[in-house]
């Protein structure tokens, strides 16, 4: 029988999903519910390429119709993350997958696809893997023991400090969600960038279950000081937001944080964990490094024109002026207008 591909259907997501989990490749942004939240909290429509041979799943493609102001529409394959693009069997049914895309673009007028992925050795397709960002992976042992005995001495004394001190930290779900927010609006304000809207994020929470938790760090006096989202796959734990307070940092919480998502990850059999994009040399980076996480270049292309895409906004003069002004607003403005930008930044 020969390959047929398809857009799949909401009651495609338990095959797509079993795909994505057994697949060497997939994470959790790859996952059905990925698309389901971002149309929940922000409308955006998905167009989730489904590849089958003999009844049976042999790729998946997703995509969503991305629109901004002053820009046409495109497709994004994924937006608000790090990685999307291609799962397949083999190369054949890869390009595949990419030419239906291709054919589905042109028809609906749609002249950009972006495909966000990692550079794997031979997939290139002939280009350079060129990339001002990675992601910083860290591979897992069995337990967090052991992941705590192979920290350096100095490591391991900052993330025992914060508890001796009388920090603690919970791992949950939705219960967390007003908790995370708090710290989260707080610190994107504090860093001159709109936040996301609450209901994207319960909207993920939501659409992954179990499959998401949410860590919190609290001061002695019970307040959140730092939070973070983790989202299970069974190859890798991806964290796609961390924060912590400024106010908050002499006590050290964002080490404690770290350490209760990393714990989280080893002591339930997890092999990776995903800290997200970084650029190489800057503070972010510097601080993944010393985990002992391993840098994964990111190749992110334009499909349509085989156009090597820089991950990344990059600073200029203007965004530095947009940063410093967002900074300065009060706190429940950001939080209010933020959501309202946010949708239309694709990063």
């Amino acid at each position: 029988m020969a390959m047929e591909i398809r857009v799949a259907q909401e009651s495609d997501q338990p095959a797509w999903d079993a795909y994505v989990r057994h697949h060497p490749e997939g994470l959790a942004y790859h996952q059905f519910a990925w698309r389901l939240a971002i149309n929940k909290a922000y409308g955006f429509a998905g167009c989730y390429l489904l590849a089958e041979e003999q009844g049976r799943v042999s790729g998946v493609l997703p995509l969503i119709l991305f629109p901004a102001p002053f820009f046409k529409k495109r497709y994004i394959s994924l937006p608000f993350c790090d990685v999307g693009g291609v799962l397949a069997d083999n190369a054949s049914v890869a390009a595949e997958l990419a030419e239906q895309a291709i054919s589905l673009a042109r028809g609906n007028g749609i002249e950009r696809i972006e495909i966000r992925a990692t550079c794997c050795p031979g997939e290139s397709g002939g280009l350079a893997c060129v990339s001002r960002k990675v992601r910083m992976v860290l591979d897992l042992p069995g337990d967090a023991a052991t992941l705590l005995a192979g920290l350096k001495a100095k490591l391991r004394s900052q993330v025992k400090k914060p508890m001796r001190d009388g920090l603690s930290a919970r791992v949950g779900g939705l219960e967390l969600l007003d908790d995370f927010y708090a710290v989260f609006v707080r610190n994107m304000r504090d860093l001159g960038s709109p936040v996301h809207s609450r209901r994207w994020i319960a909207a993920v929470l939501q659409g992954y279950g179990q499959q998401a938790r949410i860590a919190v760090v609290y001061t002695p006096e019970g307040q959140p000081a730092a939070a973070g989202v983790m989202l299970l796959h069974p190859a890798v734990v991806s964290n796609p937001w961390a924060s912590s307070l400024r106010s908050c940092k002499h006590l050290n919480p964002n080490m404690l944080l770290y350490w209760t998502m990393l714990s989280f990850a080893a002591d339930n059999g997890f092999p990776c964990f995903d800290f997200g994009r970084s650029t190489p040399g800057g503070g972010t980076h510097k601080f993944k490094q010393q985990w002992g996480a391993r840098e994964v270049p990111l190749h992110w292309t334009e499909l349509l024109s085989a156009q090597v895409l820089q991950t990344g906004t990059g600073s200029s003069p203007l965004r530095a002026i947009a940063e410093k002004l967002w900074q300065h607003l009060p706190l429940n403005l950001t939080a209010s207008l933020g959501p309202y930008v946010r949708r239309h930044i694709p990063l």
